[in-house]
């Protein structure tokens, strides 16, 4: 996720629509929009990092968009806004959330907020783990007084210090969204009942 403001893609046929959630997150955002599929292909590039796309549109889908989205590879988070009821079809679909309309300004800036700190959570776990893996590296082939007398490594230690406190609290800020709470939860019940149906 870049560091400067937050860039979000509003995908939606209905122009009314689509400026109205651009108005709706315009003051927080960078916000572009697009009123059809093939402007939403040529919008969508590494620099967004959230895409609010319609499912039903003419032409070009915001299902076919979605899998160009993730078949190009894009780090960024994709919340389907469609008044199409969910069905078992999305369990295949490579979006992270999925409102259906119609939709508050609240919940549309909910979805955006908790997008964007999912993304940078994952950023510092993948930052973690890899600080976390040259620690362990430098632990093993290096001496403790070798360790000790290094600037690098202590430099190291720091960041990693840093991060596990950034990494605890950005949980604690998911935990409090009540939403991704209880997928977390899910989560751990699903995962008790598969153990306990092996066992």
């Amino acid at each position: 996720m870049a560091t400067e403001t937050p860039s979000v893609l509003v995908v939606e046929d209905e122009p009314d629509l689509a400026n109205l959630y651009a108005a709706w997150l315009e003051s927080d955002y960078d916000v572009e929009t697009a009123y059809e599929g093939e402007n939403a292909l040529d919008a969508i590039d590494d620099t967004v990092d959230v895409v609010l796309l319609d499912r039903r549109m003419p032409g070009i889908s915001g299902d076919t968009i979605l899998t160009a989205i993730r078949d190009r590879g894009l780090d960024c988070r994709v919340a389907m806004v469609t008044a199409v009821e969910p069905d078992f079809d999305i369990v295949e679909m490579g979006f992270d959330d999925y409102l259906v309309k119609p939709v508050s300004k609240d919940e549309l800036r909910r979805i955006v907020d908790q997008l964007l700190l999912r993304s940078s959570y994952d950023d510092q776990l993948q930052e973690l783990f890899a600080l976390a893996s040259k620690k362990a590296l430098l632990d093993a082939q290096k001496t403790d007084a070798e360790r000790k007398s290094s600037r690098e490594y202590d430099t190291l230690q720091d960041r990693l210090a840093v991060l596990r406190v950034q990494v605890n609290d950005t949980m604690e800020e998911l935990l409090e969204q009540d939403g991704y709470r209880r997928v977390c939860q899910d989560i751990a019940r699903d995962s008790i009942l598969q153990d306990q149906d092996t066992e």
